[in-house]
């Protein structure tokens, strides 16, 4: 096969450029772009007809969402994951493992929101799966994710956590990087999940954050390049960033109907998904770290939540108005565009400050 692959592009050399990453990076965010635009009316008329009354509202959130979101259908993940998984098999080498781990995060957190998100629209109620139920399926299908992307790597690096700033300083955890790996991709889709509040509000960043990440990838994968920056080459993860493409071009098609006012919601389906391909990735390019900083704001996100009910707990009073933190400035007076731009804007200069790590070693 591989030898017909060779006598193929010396016959042909225009074909070449498909053993680039880049150009088929470029071709993965155009196809799933292209996917969802095509596709996603269809989607959307779908949902808005099966589900009737749309995504519940809650009613200790802000008030005017009871008025300008009541209505609106959820799920419109599927849009999103549907355009990752055509534009990936088509694009990306099919024989590296850390496409097919990414993807099988991917789908299983999808399948875990898609399932939360049928209870509530269901039952028309916030009480979809339980909690525990939930970071139990998650924690298993990240164990799985762990145990390939330990065996795929090299020893003593794919068990090993890196730190930014430090060209050579690595903490080998042995089997309990598994342990570390699973927190990693578990709290990175439950922290995009409490970040899709608003319309438009979890879709840039986390497009912001897969732009950088697929740029790491690539780095990462190039040993020249590697070398350059002094970051550890970790052979074969310069294909994620087809995925991380594929994701970017999906999330920019899916902004045009999630937009303010929202024609859909991305719901759990998408957003406990996106978090774990992002966590997924940052494992795998022994990035872990500087996804905290990258998504720096989904971590704010999660620390508002956990502050606000360990406060109440233990005093009866809220540090926030309201959490997650987007609401808190709801109350505050901020109009929701105003929020959601503000915190693009956030997400954009978190980015920044992350790529820098590349080059301050």
């Amino acid at each position: 096969m591989l030898q017909w692959l060779a006598e193929f592009h010396a016959s042909f050399p225009a074909f070449n450029v498909f053993r680039y990453i880049t150009f088929r990076t470029g071709g993965a965010v155009v196809t799933a772009l292209l996917f969802v635009f095509l596709f996603g009316p269809g989607m959307i008329s779908t949902l808005r007809l099966k589900q009737g009354k749309g995504q519940p509202i809650r009613t200790d959130g802000p008030q005017s969402h009871l008025l300008t979101k009541k209505g609106t259908p959820t799920m419109g993940g599927l849009m999103i994951l549907s355009g990752i998984v055509v534009a990936t098999l088509l694009w990306a080498n099919l024989s590296n493992p850390y496409v097919w781990v990414v993807l099988l995060v991917t789908l299983g957190f999808g399948l875990i929101g898609f399932y939360d998100d049928y209870l509530k629209v269901t039952k028309q109620t916030h009480n979809g799966l339980s909690g525990k139920a939930r970071l139990g399926i998650e924690a298993v299908i990240a164990g799985v994710a762990m145990v390939v992307i330990m065996t795929a790597g090299k020893p003593g690096l794919s068990t090993s956590v890196a730190f930014p700033f430090f060209k050579d300083l690595l903490l080998n955890l042995g089997m309990f990087f598994a342990i570390f790996g699973m927190f990693v991709i578990v709290a990175a889709g439950n922290a995009v999940n409490l970040t899709d509040g608003l319309d438009g509000l979890a879709i840039v960043p986390v497009m912001i954050a897969a732009g950088s990440f697929g740029f790491i990838a690539y780095l990462a994968g190039n040993v020249v390049f590697a070398d350059y920056l002094q970051i550890h080459y970790v052979a074969g993860v310069g294909e994620l960033a087809v995925v991380c493409g594929a994701l970017m071009g999906a999330g920019l098609g899916f902004l045009w109907f999630n937009a303010p006012p929202a024609q859909v919601f991305m719901g759990d389906t998408g957003s406990l998904a996106l978090g774990g391909l992002l966590g997924t990735v940052a494992v795998a390019t022994k990035h872990e770290i500087v996804l905290a900083v990258i998504g720096g704001l989904f971590v704010l996100e999660a620390v508002s939540v956990i502050v606000q009910v360990v406060s109440f707990k233990l005093t009866g009073k809220r540090v926030f108005k309201m959490a997650p933190i987007h609401h808190h400035f709801e109350q505050l007076g901020w109009t929701e565009p105003q929020v959601v731009i503000r915190f693009w804007i956030v997400a954009v200069v978190l980015a920044l400050a992350g790529l820098a790590t590349l080059k301050l070693r």
